[in-house]
């Protein structure tokens, strides 16, 4: 069993080529409808699938934009925090919290792509024992 996310998107074709560019994701497949739009591009993405489709505001198929924001974030696990997080700004994201190497032993930071979806950029530096990330979590939220 998996899960795959499917995100929509304002410019699906551009969507595609931003997450090509900021992330190297390769598409696999697309499927158009015959008003140009796009119901699906499938990419792959760091060894996981991700779909993208324009928005359907007819069938209530919308991008954050179009809903005031998104209550979703997407991770990527790298093996270069930097380098992807670098890449992607480049390529149009923002960033929303800046690369940093975390309690929990994860260099992390968070970006904003241009159609409204965020993003996680994580690295794995080290492993912590449970008990310490669940202290660690206490003194920063209490």
């Amino acid at each position: 069993m998996s899960i795959t996310a499917h995100i929509v998107v304002q410019d699906a074709e551009r969507a595609a080529a931003f997450y090509r560019d900021a992330f190297g994701a390769e598409e696999i497949d697309r499927i158009p409808v015959p008003d140009g739009r796009l119901m699906s591009i499938q990419l792959r993405l760091n060894g996981s699938v991700l779909h993208i489709a324009d928005e359907f505001p007819e069938m209530a198929v919308l991008a954050p934009p179009s809903v005031g924001g998104t209550a979703v974030v997407l991770a990527l696990e790298v093996n270069d925090a930097d380098a992807v997080f670098a890449r992607a700004l480049a390529a149009g994201a923002e960033v929303r919290q800046p690369l940093a190497d975390m309690f929990w032993g994860d260099r992390h930071g968070q970006l904003d792509d241009p159609f409204g979806h965020r993003w996680n950029i994580a690295q794995h530096l080290r492993d912590v024992p449970h008990e310490e990330v669940v202290a660690a979590a206490a003194k920063v939220f209490s």
